[in-house]
């Protein structure tokens, strides 16, 4: 069952008209539109900060698994 028909889209467009107008409408869908573009760099900046965090992570380990050239003599 398809829930969202064509007429629900339509009676949607005219409750939000009815809300906010049609002055306001260009003002709010830029603002939204700014909201994602910071919203999609924060994204990207937190998955390159986890990136870094998982790097040194596993070059944190390789160093601890290679055994020291001192303990390696003894």
């Amino acid at each position: 069952m398809n829930a969202l028909k064509p007429w629900h889209m339509l009676v949607l467009l005219v409750v939000v008209l009815l809300l906010f107008g049609a002055k306001r409408l260009p003002d709010l869908a830029r603002s939204v539109g700014q909201s994602m573009k910071i919203f999609k760099s924060e994204v990207k900046d937190l998955r390159e900060d986890a990136d870094v965090v998982v790097d040194a992570a596993g070059s944190a380990s390789r160093t601890a698994a290679q055994p020291s050239s001192e303990s390696a003599q003894r």
